[in-house]
Parts: C-alpha cells; structure tokens; sequence
C-alpha cells in the first residue's frame, strides 16, 4: 500500500512456503480445475440470506490480490440494504432499457441472444447482497495528497478474479452485472470523484429452478487457450 515519507526495501523470508511433490501438484491442480468447473453464473436467486461474515471474509480475500506497486487500487461496496438495492436496480434498468433499445448496437445485441438477457434485472433486489466493485484512478492519503496508482484495470481485475473465487468456494453463485454507462454508482454508494465503478457482483444462493443458459457450459478447448513452448 502507498506509504508517505521515506519508506526502504526491507526482504522478509517467504511466509507459508509450500512444498510438493510432482504428484500433489498435478493432484491439486485438477482439484481446483474440478471445483472452479462447477461456478456458474446465475440470474436466478434464492433470497435466502448470507451472513455478514462470509461477504467480509470473501472481500478480505480480495484484499490478498497482486497489485502494480502494492497500492491496492479497489473498493467493495457491499450492499443488503433492500431500499438502496432498489434504488441500484432502478437507476440499472433505466440504464438497461436505453441499451436494449439500441444503444448497444446490432451486433453486440446479437452476441447476447443466446445468454437471454433483457432490462429486467429482478436479481438486483431478489439476490441478498450486492456488491459493487470500485477501481481508484488515483489515491488520496489522509491528508489529502494525490498519488498515482499503477496497472488499475489489472490489478483490480486480479483482485474481482480472487473475489469471485472466493465466493464459489464458500458456497455462494454470483453473477456479473455492468450496466453502461455505471456513473450512477458512485452517488448511490458515496464514493469519490477518482473511483471507478467497475461492475456489480449480485450475490447468493441460487433458487430452486434456477437455469443457466446452454451456451455458458461451451468453454474453448484447453488447445485454443494455451501455447506451450518447450
């Protein structure tokens, strides 16, 4: 994290250092493939609660992630308050509407087809929690000094990658939402000028008849994914 005054490079012997054999590596390695295989994004929620605990600890796990310089350049706005998620669903399907209408074009609409979205978004207010993801174009200390912070876009990416992980493995569903444009986030979440609002994680339980859409299940070939260069 950004730090004021002179600060020094001071190397520290590497915390929870793991070793494994050849073995445990590719036996761990198929485990997370066979558990991250089963996270599916869902529009269909249960509104079964989540307690507190389990978001805050999801968002600490965030928190780990890698970032340009070590600034740590996000914000979680985690959000179960029923009347400001209705108001975020409003402010989203008016957003939605102006898209579906035309605003996102012919073939970005096409694209969308077979995921079967539309305006509507009930799971913004059905959903317990949401969470909306906030990246910092700049940092402002406490005594209001204005600093850079480096590689945003991929740290805070990095950083929504561990959330969403984080998530799956506490046994939650969350879907990614990006109304466009998302300004309208930063009033509704009193957030400043210099954070971005990067997109809305909807948080829960799936319901009973929850679907996902046939298409999402066609993943690429390992083959058309990765290049090996031995």
């Amino acid at each position: 994290m950004f730090h004021t005054g002179e600060v020094v490079y001071e190397p520290l012997p590497l915390p929870d250092r793991r070793e494994m054999t050849d073995e445990q590596m590719r036996a761990a390695a198929r485990a997370v493939h066979d558990d991250m295989r089963r996270r599916h994004s869902v529009r269909d929620f249960s509104d079964r609660a989540v307690p507190e605990e389990v978001i805050a600890d999801c968002v600490r796990t965030a928190g780990t992630a890698p970032s340009g310089a070590n600034h740590q350049p996000w914000h979680f706005v985690a959000i179960a308050d029923p009347a400001m998620k209705a108001r975020i669903r409003a402010a989203a399907e008016a957003e939605e509407e102006r898209f579906y209408a035309g605003g996102a074009g012919a073939e970005w609409l096409r694209a969308l087809e077979p995921i079967g979205t539309g305006a509507e978004k009930p799971h913004l207010t059905t959903a317990p929690w949401l969470i909306v993801v906030f990246a910092q174009r700049y940092g402002v200390t406490k005594d209001g000094e204005r600093y850079k912070n480096y590689y945003v876009p991929e740290s805070v990416g990095i950083a929504t990658g561990f959330l969403i992980a984080a998530l799956h493995r506490a046994g939650l569903s969350c879907l990614t939402h990006t109304p466009n444009p998302m300004k309208f986030l930063n009033e509704l979440c009193d957030r400043p000028e210099h954070e971005k609002p990067v997109m809305i994680l909807v948080v829960g339980h799936p319901a009973p008849g929850a679907t996902v859409p046939r298409v999402a299940k066609m993943k690429k070939p390992l083959e058309e994914i990765l290049t090996l260069r031995r």
